[in-house]
């Protein structure tokens, strides 16, 4: 006669504290202090017991520590658009590193909604109700006077992106302004001399678009050329389709241009296919360079010379900062707000030029 449960593991019956505490060798409140996650452990310490967490499989039960610390273990993670390659890449980023901290994240889309954005802001609860530890938040359409006007005693707040509240909440974003630069003095040192910017949204107020093209200006203004407003477009979106419009606006026009600064890959990517459409070629008639590096861009023909923000660090670095404030000895107040003695940091996260085939040197015939 066997028993019915001979045969089970740790993993069908779920992993307990001891458990990892053992695989890890470390004591079982060094195991609660890293699960979650308070700052005073050694960061060797701290990854042995991240990977016996991995390994084990364990979930910590969310009701327990719910009562125990008035803690959900949840936490949420709010996007324009998650159709969007960055923002999908940036999201599975921020998955993986929450399940190695044991939090679970909720995402929302907010497609830019200014209305949605502020529910979810203030409430600190997710659309179906749920109640989470703390935001990151990638807003489009609030401004630093709306996220200043946030109500008292949500849950941390930390933004992704280029909009600022002025050090009222964390923040993580690279620094688009060198970045653009970068990528416009790489196409002036191909020899390029008339270069278009496609990807302005003076509808947004998220100040992407603008500081991308104040970088964009101050490369050409280094090079001694002055800016020609014909060459920088506006889009609605900056997905694949207007970047194709945009691209033929300016053929249509008859703007000469030789490059392109497109302020997303999406957007390259589109002005591309355009251009090949139109008989164009890249780059020996047009050198492309887009942002953001998404996988798309480096198995496009050509492959696309790019601005790589470094997305797992923004991941890293924006859920270190909810932790810090989610942890007692970071002298945050019980309604979870920043205090005032410890005002948002601003953490600028590194970037990278990538070049590929789209702005070779042109070859001669």
């Amino acid at each position: 006669m066997q028993r019915g449960n001979s045969s089970r593991t740790i993993a069908d019956v779920g992993a307990s504290l001891k458990d990892v505490a053992q695989r890890a060798g470390v004591s079982i409140r060094t195991v609660s202090n890293v699960v979650n996650d308070f700052p005073l452990v050694a960061p060797g310490t701290r990854e042995r017991v991240r990977r016996a967490i991995e390994e084990l499989q364990y979930r910590p039960n969310a009701a327990a520590r719910t009562l125990r610390g008035g803690r959900s273990g949840l936490i949420g993670l709010v996007l324009p658009e998650l159709a969007s390659p960055y923002f999908g890449e940036l999201a599975a980023l921020v998955t993986e590193a929450a399940e190695r901290r044991a939090w679970t994240v909720l995402v929302e889309q907010s497609g830019g909604d200014a209305d949605r954005e502020r529910r979810l802001l203030d409430g600190g609860r997710t659309p179906g109700g749920q109640a989470v530890d703390g935001l990151l938040l990638s807003p489009w359409s609030l401004g630093a006077a709306d996220l200043r006007a946030r109500p008292a005693g949500g849950p941390p707040v930390v933004l992704l992106g280029e909009q600022d509240a002025d050090g009222l909440f964390d923040h993580v974003a690279i620094d688009n302004v060198t970045a653009a630069a970068a990528a416009t003095h790489h196409l002036l040192a191909t020899g390029r001399r008339r270069i278009a910017a496609i990807g302005l949204q003076p509808h947004l107020a998220n100040g992407t678009a603008e500081q991308r093209h104040r970088g964009y200006r101050t490369a050409l203004a280094e090079a001694g050329i002055r800016p020609d407003p014909a060459l920088e477009l506006e889009v609605d979106r900056l997905h694949r389709p207007d970047g194709a419009a945009a691209l033929r606006r300016l053929v249509e026009e008859t703007r000469r241009f030789d490059a392109l600064f497109c302020f997303t890959d999406q957007l390259a990517l589109g002005a591309m296919r355009a251009l090949y459409q139109l008989g164009g070629r890249v780059p020996d008639d047009v050198a492309v360079v887009g942002f953001d590096d998404i996988e798309d861009g480096r198995f496009s023909t050509p492959s696309l010379t790019t601005i790589a923000p470094d997305k797992a660090a923004i991941a890293e670095a924006a859920l270190d900062c909810l932790a810090t404030r989610l942890t007692p000895a970071g002298a945050v107040p019980s309604s979870g707000t920043p205090a005032a003695a410890n005002p948002g940091r601003s953490i600028v996260i590194p970037h990278q030029l990538v070049v590929r085939e789209s702005t070779a040197t042109r070859t001669h015939h």
